[in-house]
């Protein structure tokens, strides 16, 4: 009798195997991170196709000025998100984030509830000339020395 498979034949069914291996792997992956996933939106898709409730997502915009109101527990804020298109109301209950203000851009963690965003988490967005306060009153001399002698 004869080898079922010459060497070489053998050589090619063990790499289709192996990228069959890996493709299954990469699909498993990918279906199990499905689920947990946090897809970003801005105002107007939130709007426009508002996700499950179930579902966590990010929402990123501007903190509209004129709306941040903090409720009387003094741990509850409400606010509206504005992306010039569309605005989401904002619960959130925690404590914010020290660059969270109005106008400025901010990215809140949560779930939507019957038309309102209960954020999870806030985080809190700056531009590119942000000084942290405990730097903004001295000179760019004098800052670069306190921030080497913290090193």
């Amino acid at each position: 009798m004869t080898a079922a498979f010459k060497p070489k034949h053998q050589r090619l069914v063990l790499v289709v195997l192996a990228l069959a291996a890996i493709l299954a792997a990469g699909a498993l992956a990918a279906w199990a991170l499905k689920n947990q996933a946090s897809y970003f939106y801005i105002p107007s898709e939130i709007v426009a196709n508002p996700p499950a409730a179930d579902r966590a997502v990010r929402l990123g915009g501007m903190v509209r000025a004129g709306t941040l109101k903090t409720s009387p527990d003094g741990v509850t804020m409400h606010f509206v998100v504005d992306d010039g298109h569309g605005q989401v109301p904002v619960t959130f209950a925690g404590i914010a984030p020290d660059l969270f203000k109005e106008g400025s851009g901010v990215v809140a963690e949560g779930h939507m509830i019957d038309g309102t965003f209960v954020a999870d988490n806030l985080l809190a967005k700056h531009d590119e000339n942000y000084v942290p306060r405990e730097l903004q009153d001295m000179s760019k001399q004098q800052a670069r020395q306190t921030v080497a002698e913290t090193k």
